[in-house]
């Protein structure tokens, strides 16, 4: 079903879509927000990873 997995043009669709749904002016608060939540779960990932060694 999915042999070729993502292709740019299936990319490109997805930016367009993405930008009609939050418009050109949320954008960058929108990956801001979602770039600090990655890194605390990052942070917090490898706190529990440290933790759980002896």
């Amino acid at each position: 079903m999915l042999r070729n997995g993502l292709e740019p043009w299936h990319l490109l669709i997805l930016a367009v879509v993405v930008i009609a749904v939050f418009g050109s002016k949320k954008l960058p608060d929108t990956a801001r927000a979602l770039g600090k939540s990655v890194r605390i779960l990052k942070s917090e990932a490898r706190a529990m990873k440290d933790e759980s060694r002896p």
